[in-house]
């Protein structure tokens, strides 16, 4: 059994975790140019949201303010996201919980960003697969 991995237990470690995703995203070849080529994303205010975005979603703490599906579908009116991207941004996700974390909450982060994307990609696709849904 692995004791060295923790639960999700607090914003430092949802800290941790979007920045271990995020350094994924920047270095990969499938969706790592739209965030720093097509979109130029400004990090010092993303993440911030980002972290807010996932307390928010995790520990229902209610520090977001935002509309996601809506900034995703302007986004997506420019960059045309594909299910590919959809099936990385999981991908990476996964395995940046999975480096880090484990526990029920660990878990809980895996599940939401599995529905999230599958919205998302359902309502900008217009597009649903099943097998998208496991982990």
């Amino acid at each position: 059994m692995d004791t060295t991995k923790k639960d999700i237990s607090n914003k430092e470690d949802i800290k941790l975790l979007v920045d271990a995703f995020y350094k994924r995203v920047v270095d990969d070849p499938v969706i790592g140019l739209l965030f720093t080529e097509t979109f130029k994303v400004n990090w010092e205010r993303h993440l911030p949201k980002m972290y807010d975005f996932w307390e928010n979603v995790l520990f229902m703490s209610g520090g977001y303010s935002g509309n996601p599906m809506e900034v995703h579908t302007r986004l997506h009116n420019t960059a045309h996201f594909g299910k590919e991207h959809f099936d990385r941004w999981k991908r990476l996700w996964v395995l940046s919980v999975n480096k880090h974390f484990k526990g029920e909450t660990a878990e809980l982060a895996k599940r939401k960003a599995t529905s999230i994307a599958a919205i998302m990609q359902f309502k900008l696709l217009n597009e649903f697969d099943p097998k998208f849904m496991k982990l």
